[in-house]
């Protein structure tokens, strides 16, 4: 063990990363944010509407704060899930790593997930904040595709668990729409090849993507294409690098996966808190589970920063026979702010601190 991490110091202090990763425009933040306000506005407007003043002070009247806060809890262990699964990789490769900076990018990272179309800032901003700290870009790429596999490893196998308990109601509840849940486990399933594939079988991931990125570059859609190709390759490399050090860690990505495997169960419990602190009943914890799983399958699918309008249009879609009549609206605006607008919330707090200039080692 101490001779492997010799190797992985070594290769740490030889190999020099000159990757750059660039903070998202602030121009283009700003914009979404703006979105997300323009959204949140729309659905108070909707919700006053169709319910009035007096309907939604009396739900919120009758609300079970108890409930309330037992979602907050789940929100908590959900982030603290996200930030151990990304400080194990990263404290592999950095034994001065803290956790509390490790959380403090992950939910960075989830603010711009939630703030950027197809959740696709997520990552990079993560990257540019570690590397802020010395860490270099491949190595903090490299934990993220591995916290990424094993993670969506454990939210797929837990949630085709659980519909194979519940099935009977899965199939009876999905209907028309259960095409679009099996498009969705398809698509995870192949994210989840690919990032193995990179780590195993590198020929493979580079023999397809080096036509395609060429190809682009003659569209004009991607500049600099022969340089593209140079920096994924290493990036690619790097991580097969890691993949063998992980593999003869099995204990870690165990750990790993039982971590993701209790966030999976904390986000989706978020959804049956605000089920019972409206006052429902009949549904059961395991039923709630691949109902608001499918429900991310739609997300995955919307283009919009923070699937915003058809995050919220699934939620009233796949809910509403569920809920209590008159309580659908305050519970999409509930399950937004744990799973939306917080997140944001924390993720701009904890962005504030950390402004110095990026440091590439």
């Amino acid at each position: 063990m101490e001779e492997q991490d010799e190797n992985q110091n070594q290769i740490q202090s030889e190999n020099i990363d000159t990757t750059e990763i660039k903070k998202p425009a602030k121009k283009t933040s700003i914009l979404n944010l703006g979105l997300i306000s323009i959204i949140f506005i729309i659905l108070l407007v909707y919700m006053i509407k169709v319910d009035g003043i007096e309907n939604i002070v009396q739900v919120l009247h009758s609300v079970n704060y108890m409930w309330v806060f037992a979602g907050i809890v789940c929100l908590i262990i959900h982030w603290v899930c996200e930030g151990l699964n990304l400080h194990i990789p990263i404290k592999r490769m950095y034994k001065e790593q803290k956790f509390k900076d490790s959380f403090r990018v992950a939910i960075i990272g989830q603010l711009f997930n939630n703030i950027t179309p197809f959740s696709s800032g997520g990552q990079p901003m993560q990257a540019y904040e570690l590397n802020k700290t010395g860490k270099r870009v491949s190595d903090s790429l490299s934990a993220m595709a591995m916290k990424f596999a094993i993670t969506q490893t454990a939210l797929v196998t837990t949630t085709l668990l659980v519909v194979l308990i519940e099935f009977n109601f899965f199939k009876q509840l999905m209907q028309n729409y259960l095409w679009v849940a099996i498009l969705g486990f398809i698509v995870n399933i192949i994210a989840i090849i690919v990032v193995i594939l990179a780590g195993i079988k590198k020929e493979i991931i580079t023999f397809i993507t080096t036509p395609i990125i060429k190809l682009l570059g003659k569209m004009h859609i991607i500049k600099h294409a022969d340089e593209t190709i140079e920096k994924l390759n290493k990036s690619i490399e790097n991580f097969a690098e890691q993949f063998l050090i992980m593999k003869s860690e099995k204990k870690m990505v165990l750990k790993m996966f039982g971590i993701a495997v209790i966030q999976s169960f904390a986000y989706y419990s978020i959804t049956y808190m605000i089920y019972r602190a409206f006052g429902n009943y009949g549904i059961s914890f395991l039923q709630i589970i691949p109902t608001q799983a499918f429900l991310l399958l739609i997300m995955t699918f919307i283009p919009t920063p923070g699937s915003g309008l058809g995050a919220e249009g699934g939620f009233y879609l796949l809910f509403n026979t569920i809920f209590k009549e008159g309580t659908i609206n305050m519970s999409i605006l509930f399950w937004r702010i744990y799973t939306f607008y917080l997140p944001i919330i924390v993720g701009l707090i904890l962005l504030i601190p950390k402004r110095d200039k990026c440091k590439i080692m």
